[in-house]
């Protein structure tokens, strides 16, 4: 576990960073080295010269005040890690235990507390960034760099790094009290999410976070899960037990808050079963401390690297598979359509709802603006997907954008993108970001958002 970092020592690891990017020969790429990455988006080998390893680390939590001062790679799992003792959690707290909070409001991360309190770059209140001009500048609201605060969401490192943010926090119980709903209807399905988020309630009892699963045409579910002091038990998926599995087996659930924030980090939600972890014989002898997300990418590395996997399927005969690995948003009134495209072009199942709307509607994010009137509902789907004789990659994935972009949403970059230069920038902020660009990385010493989401650079 990462521990506490005081102010002296965070202060001369900025001055370190700084010194070291100042240090670089003009034209030099200028890149992050951190020792974990949940992006799904390959680029070229580069050298990074930038050691980000000290800024991970909590400078302090304020249970009065319920903020935190965080440096910007701390991983999610440290920092639930550091909160929970006091009572509190982040606003959001993403899927994964390694993604960092640096690269999640850099990013986007969207949780199933989304409908409620955004994504986690709207619980920031001030962040400290090294940008691509080699300064060190304290973004807030209300201050000379609100553009940058406004536009640093999205931007994945193009405009500079977050070395230090102060969240919000809110309490927390010591379990989540689970219920489990069943629809026959993805149209069904929609129309409860709908309900249950202008409501905040179902049944009587209150809803503090909502997601769910779209198994099949004819099987989704909806997961609505209550803060709750006491519970006559506490399930735990990372032994043989499976969560995803659980929520078709059992009406309701209880699980620690804890285990609650990590539950679907244990089986990367059903990724691991590509690596065998599900086979109950398997699973038995696989050690639970490799039982998460990291270990996954880890071996997701090494076939990247060797291609014994694809070497073996090519021996075999298989077809060429394309990588359809997206997070998408849309309307809440159009995520059945969605679904059924996204079924009948690519016939990936299951595929993960969570809804989200924009916290403050009176705040536009440059980078990834959303209708703050409108209830959004992610769609999330990482599997492969046959690939018809003579096409090659992009075939689904850009249709898929197509489809997202007919259906007025959004699509998260940490995968694969394939857009024409023009339509990406009428999308992620073309005029704002060129401001930004001018006055942050004026030398464009750090990559631009297109060449380093869409090129791949």
């Amino acid at each position: 576990m990462t521990g506490t970092v005081s102010p002296s020592d965070y202060q001369r690891r900025v001055e370190a960073l700084r010194e070291a990017l100042l240090a670089l020969a003009p034209g030099a790429p200028v890149r992050l080295r951190k020792p974990t990455s949940n992006l799904f988006r390959p680029r070229h080998a580069a050298h990074s010269p930038l050691d980000a390893a000290g800024f991970s680390g909590v400078l302090s939590i304020d249970p009065t005040t319920k903020t935190a001062d965080v440096l910007g790679m701390t991983t999610y799992e440290d920092l639930v890690a550091a909160t929970l003792p006091h009572g509190l959690a982040p606003l959001v707290v993403p899927q994964l235990k390694t993604i960092t909070l640096g690269g999640a409001v850099t990013g986007l991360g969207i949780e199933s507390a989304s409908f409620r309190n955004g994504c986690p770059h709207e619980s920031v209140i001030e962040m400290d960034i090294l940008t691509g001009d080699g300064q060190v500048v304290t973004a807030r609201p209300d201050n000379e760099h609100r553009e940058l605060f406004y536009g640093f969401t999205n931007s994945y490192g193009t405009l500079g790094y977050a070395l230090r943010l102060r969240i919000e926090l809110e309490p927390v119980t010591p379990y989540v009290h689970l219920r489990h709903l069943r629809f026959n209807r993805m149209q069904e399905c929609a129309a409860a999410i709908e309900t249950i988020c202008r409501d905040r309630s179902h049944d009587g009892e209150a809803v503090d976070f909502l997601d769910g699963i779209w198994f099949s045409p004819n099987e989704s579910y909806l997961t609505l899960a209550t803060y709750t002091a006491e519970a006559p038990r506490a399930s735990d998926y990372t032994g043989r037990g499976i969560y995803y599995r659980s929520i078709q087996q059992r009406p309701e659930d209880w699980l620690t808050t804890h285990d609650y924030f990590w539950r679907w980090d244990t089986d990367w939600f059903w990724c691991s079963r590509a690596f065998g972890a599900q086979n109950p014989h398997l699973r038995r002898v696989w050690p639970r401390r490799w039982r998460r997300s990291d270990v996954y990418w880890k071996l997701i590395g090494l076939e990247r690297r060797y291609g014994v996997k694809r070497r073996l399927d090519a021996r075999h005969g298989k077809s060429p598979e394309e990588e359809v690995i997206q997070d998408i948003e849309v309307p809440v009134s159009r995520v059945a359509e969605f679904v059924d495209f996204l079924d009948k072009r690519t016939g990936i199942q299951p595929v993960w709802l969570c809804p989200l709307q924009q916290r403050d509607p009176d705040v536009t994010w440059d980078l990834y603006p959303l209708d703050p009137a409108t209830l959004y509902v992610n769609v999330g789907f990482w599997s492969t997907a046959p690939l018809p004789t003579g096409e090659t990659d992009g075939y689904h994935n850009r249709a898929i954008e197509e489809k997202v972009r007919d259906l007025c949403g959004r699509k998260s970059l940490y995968s694969t993108a394939f857009y024409p230069e023009a339509e990406f920038w009428q999308t992620y902020g073309g005029p704002a970001y060129e401001v930004l660009k001018k006055t942050y990385d004026p030398d464009h010493r750090l990559l631009d958002l297109y060449a380093k989401t869409v090129q791949r650079r």
